[in-house]
């Protein structure tokens, strides 16, 4: 009989940021149930690599490249530790963020300084690692995790807003950019969303006003699924109930 040729399963890469709590965290476990690679990014170490360990309990496949987004140095070593160690970025998930809820006044230059290279400059670097390789390879999903706060007026968000807002239009020049290339580029919005972020004191009194982690990484998944020739461009995520006052 003759032999048959071995049959080659491909298993998307895919690279989460700020990927040691919350929504990262679940979003990672998410892509992982599919089968996906995935490579998970933060500055906790230790947190890493519990969450590696249970995806790889669970029957999963996951790598930990631990990096703090805000130091371009060495988010792009880790960028090329990833493509050189597991292969190209088929996926990025770009979710690191941090804020302080402060008026204007109030947040310091640094604090300014600090929001700005995470959750802007961080996640522009992030795209420029893996972008040039979806472009040669004709294909590539880019989804980045932002806040409803970058397209509604909060009070007491200041630089989280100016960074999040800066990445929301970045992000719509970027797709025009690269649909010829048949790279997407996601931006997903979620409103209040239970994670430390947020004061233990806030959670527990909005609880029920507030989704899980965990309901916003099944919905990233599920906008991963959609056939290929579909971009869901904005999608903005609330609590049933609105947002929080």
């Amino acid at each position: 009989m003759p032999r048959r040729s071995p049959v080659t399963i491909y298993h998307p890469v895919v690279w989460v940021t700020g990927a040691s709590r919350g929504i990262g965290r679940e979003i990672a476990k998410q892509f992982a149930l599919i089968g996906c690679r995935v490579c998970v990014t933060a500055r906790d170490a230790k947190a890493l690599d519990a969450l590696v360990k249970e995806i790889i309990d669970r029957g999963g496949k996951a790598n930990s490249f631990p990096a703090d987004i805000s130091d371009l140095r060495k988010l792009s070593s880790a960028a090329l530790r990833i493509h050189r160690t597991i292969g190209a970025v088929d996926v990025l998930v770009n979710n690191a963020g941090i804020t302080v809820f402060k008026s204007f006044l109030a947040t310091t230059q640094n604090e300014f300084h600090q929001i700005l290279h995470t959750n802007l400059l961080g996640q522009v670097a992030a795209i420029r690692s893996v972008l040039p390789a979806m472009i040669r390879r004709r294909g590539g999903l880019i989804i980045n995790i932002l806040s409803t706060a970058s397209v509604k007026t909060f009070e007491g968000s200041a630089a989280y807003t100016a960074a999040k807002a800066g990445m929301y239009g970045l992000s719509k020049v970027l797709r025009e950019e690269v649909r010829k290339h048949d790279v997407k580029i996601i931006n997903v919005m979620p409103g209040p969303t239970a994670t430390a972020m947020w004061s233990r004191a806030d959670r527990k009194k909005y609880a029920s006003r507030m989704m899980t982690a965990k309901e916003v990484a099944e919905t990233v998944l599920a906008l991963y699924s959609v056939p290929q020739r579909v971009v869901p461009e904005e999608v903005l995520l609330s609590p049933i109930r609105g947002d929080i006052a």
